[in-house]
C-alpha cells in the first residue's frame, strides 16, 4: 500500500484556504491547466484500467486480492457475512435468478433499505448479464410504477410487506427479510432464503462486456426531470479504481483494517459506489445500518470500533450535536469522516473539525452520471483545504465554463463544471434529447455546478446552475446566503430560492428555520443578511418554517420550496 504524507489536523486554527490564482500572465498558469484548452487535468498520476473489454465489474471485484475477513455486519444483530462466504452466496443468488427465468438484459429492481443482503442481490443480477434498477424503498406506488415502466423491470427485490403491491402491478417480488438475525431459521422458509441458501448449482456465465449496461440510477441531472442514468460494467470498474481503491492507496493503513459504517443509502449512487461495490474491492469491514437514527451510530460507532464514516450534510451536523451528550471515548476509533452528496455550509465545517481535530475530514464531489467520480479530498502536513471538495480524480479532466459567453475559464474564476473521463455515463435511458443536452460531440459532461479552482487545483463549489436567482440583471447564488443565514446563532437551518418580482425579475426568498425559544423576526435577519452581503444579494423576503424540505442525499428540495412561494 502507498504511503502518504497526510496528517490529521489536531488544532482549532487550521485555516480554510480559499486562494485564487493570477491569471494576467499566461506563464503563470500552473502544469495542471492548459489555456489554450481550458482543460484542466487530474494532479495525480494516472491509472491504468483493465483494458479485456469481456471484464464484467463482478468478476474484476471478486479477483481482487486482500485479506479481509468480516465482510458485511448487520449494525443492530451483530450478524455477519464473511470474505469467504461472500462470492458463495452471490452464486447461489444468480443460480436462483436464472432458475426463475431472469437472463441477460433482464432488468430487476431493487426497492430495499440498507440491508446486508443488498449486494448479494445486486452481484447476482449483475452476474447472469442482468441490469439493476434501484429506489428509494419510501416511493409511493405511482413512483415505483412510474420507473419500472421506464426502465422495463420484469423483477423486484422489496420489503416484504410490499410483495404484494408488486404483484398488482404485473410484477414478481421477492421480499427481503427487514431483521437480520444470526439464526436462519428465522428466514428458511422464505422465499428469498431459498434463493440465496439453496441454489449451489452454479450456471455458466454469459459472455459480458465493458460496454454493457450494469444498472439504471435515476437522477435529476441538470435539467430537473427524472431521467434514467445507464451506466456500464466498465464505468463500475473505473469507479473503484480511480474513487475507492485509488483514495486508499494515498493512506498508510491497510485496507483490511478499515471499518465503514453504512448510513448512507445503497439505492443512492454515492452509497451504491462504496458500500455495495467498492469497499468490498479492498477488504474492508462494511457495518450496515437499516436507517439513521443518531442514538444507533454512536452505538455502531462505539461497539464496532468504526474508522471511516461516510456521511452527507444533515449526518455531519448530528455527530457535531451528539458530542455534547457522549463519553469522548467513542469516537476515538474514528480516522476519517468524508462529506458529500451537497454542499456544506463552511459553519458546519468550522464546527466539525474544532469538535473532531483527531479526525481528517474531507469533501467529495461526484454525480450519478459521472458514477460517483469527480474529485476527492486530500488534507497534508502543509495544507488542510477543508473547504474545497478536492481534487480531480486521476483520469479526470475538467473544464470551467462562462455559462453566458461559453468561454472556458482559468484558476479562480467561476463557471459551470463540465467533466470527461471513463467513468462518465453512457447516456440517459431512451432520452436521446436529454442526453445530447448532457454530454456533448466530445464526451464532456456539463454538470450544471458553478464552480472555480484554486492555484492549489482544489475545486470548490458554490452553487447549481439552475438554481442561479437573477435579480436585475446580476446573478445571486443561493448556497451563498444560506450560509450567512446559517451562521446566525438562532438560525438551526434555512434555504434560499427564487421569488417572483415585477421590477426585479426574481429576488432572494430565505426559509427559516429558527430555535423554538427564539424571538428572531424578520426584520432581524433581514438586517443581518444585509450588512454581510453586497446590496443586490440582500434577501427581501423571510418565510418562517418547521424543517427544510431535503433528499435523502441532504440535498435541498428547492422545487417545493418554489411551489410554496407560489401560495405566498
Amino acid at each position: 500500500m502507498a504511503t502518504s504524507s497526510n496528517q490529521n489536523c489536531h488544532s482549532p486554527k487550521c485555516q480554510f484556504t480559499t486562494q485564487t490564482h493570477n491569471t494576467t500572465d499566461p506563464q503563470k498558469y500552473p502544469s495542471w491547466y492548459s489555456p489554450q484548452t481550458g482543460i484542466y487535468s487530474s494532479k495525480h498520476p494516472p491509472i491504468h484500467l483493465p483494458k479485456d473489454p469481456s471484464l464484467d465489474v463482478v468478476s474484476f471485484i471478486f479477483s481482487q486480492n486482500h485479506n479481509g475477513v468480516s465482510a458485511l455486519t448487520d449494525s443492530t444483530s451483530g450478524y455477519s457475512i464473511s470474505y469467504s462466504d461472500l462470492y458463495p452466496l452471490v452464486q447461489s443468488m444468480a443460480s436462483g435468478l436464472h432458475q426463475l427465468g431472469i437472463s441477460q438484459g433482464d432488468v430487476v429492481l431493487i426497492l430495499l433499505p440498507n440491508s446486508i443482503y443488498f449486494p448479494i442481490v445486486f452481484f447476482g443480477v449483475l452476474c447472469l448479464g442482468g441490469i439493476v434498477t434501484t429506489m428509494n424503498p419510501l416511493s409511493t406506488l405511482s413512483e415505483i410504477k412510474k420507473q419500472t415502466l421506464d426502465s422495463n423491470a420484469i423483477f423486484a427485490f422489496t420489503t416484504p410487506n410490499r410483495v404484494e403491491k408488486f404483484n398488482a402491478l404485473g410484477i414478481p417480488a421477492i421480499g427481503v427479510p427487514e431483521i437480520v438475525g444470526s439464526d436462519l431459521t428465522q428466514i428458511s422458509e422464505s422465499d428469498f432464503y431459498k434463493l440465496t441458501f439453496g441454489n449451489p448449482n452454479w450456471v455458466p456465465r454469459p459472455r459480458i462486456h465493458q460496454q454493457d449496461t450494469a444498472a439504471i440510477i435515476y437522477s435529476s441531472g441538470t435539467t430537473g426531470t427524472c431521467k434514467g442514468v445507464v451506466l456500464t460494467h466498465g464505468n463500475f470498474i473505473a469507479m473503484i479504481e480511480l474513487f475507492v481503491r485509488f483514495e486508499a492507496s494515498q493512506y498508510e493503513h491497510l485496507s483490511t483494517e478499515n471499518v465503514y459504517l453504512a448510513v448512507l443509502p445503497m439505492f443512492h449512487i454515492y452509497g451504491l459506489s462504496l458500500f455495495v461495490m467498492g469497499l468490498l474491492s479492498l477488504g474492508s469491514t462494511i457495518v450496515v445500518m437499516r436507517k439513521f437514527d443518531a442514538d444507533e451510530m454512536v452505538k455502531a460507532i462505539d461497539r464496532y470500533k468504526v474508522t471511516h464514516f461516510p456521511v452527507v450534510p444533515p449526518l455531519l451536523t448530528a455527530m457535531t450535536t451528539r458530542v455534547k451528550s457522549v463519553r469522548g471515548s467513542v469516537w476515538k476509533s474514528l480516522k476519517q469522516v468524508s462529506c458529500g452528496a451537497a454542499p456544506l455550509s463552511r459553519k458546519c465545517i468550522e464546527d466539525f473539525v474544532q469538535t473532531f481535530p483527531h479526525v481528517d475530514f474531507i469533501q467529495g464531489y461526484g454525480m450519478t452520471e459521472s458514477t460517483a467520480v469527480g474529485t476527492r479530498g486530500f488534507n497534508t502536513e502543509k495544507l488542510y483545504n477543508y473547504s474545497s471538495i478536492g481534487l480531480l480524480a486521476p483520469n479526470m479532466e475538467a473544464r470551467v465554463v462562462d455559462w453566458v459567453t461559453g468561454s472556458f475559464l482559468p484558476p479562480g474564476r467561476s463557471g459551470e463544471l463540465w467533466l470527461r473521463g471513463p467513468a462518465v455515463m453512457k447516456g440517459y435511458l431512451n432520452n436521446l434529447e436529454a442526453t445530447a443536452m448532457t454530454i456533448d460531440e466530445d464526451s464532456w459532461l456539463r454538470t450544471g455546478d458553478i464552480v472555480h479552482f484554486d492555484e492549489e487545483g482544489y475545486l470548490h463549489i458554490l452553487d447549481r446552475l439552475k438554481e442561479i436567482i437573477k435579480y436585475k440583471g446580476f446573478q445571486i447564488a443561493p448556497a451563498e446566503l444560506e450560509s450567512v443565514l446559517v451562521s446566525h446563532p438562532d438560525i438551526l437551518d434555512a434555504a434560499v430560492t427564487a421569488a417572483k418580482d415585477e421590477e426585479a425579475g426574481e429576488v432572494p426568498m430565505a426559509f427559516v428555520v429558527k430555535r423554538h425559544s427564539s424571538l428572531l423576526s424578520e426584520a432581524a435577519i433581514l438586517n443581518y443578511v444585509s450588512k454581510q452581503v453586497a446590496p443586490y444579494k440582500k434577501v427581501r423576503k423571510v418565510v418562517f418554517i418547521q424543517s427544510v424540505p431535503k433528499s435523502a442525499a441532504g440535498k435541498i428540495l428547492r422545487r417545493e420550496l418554489r411551489s410554496l412561494t407560489s401560495r405566498i
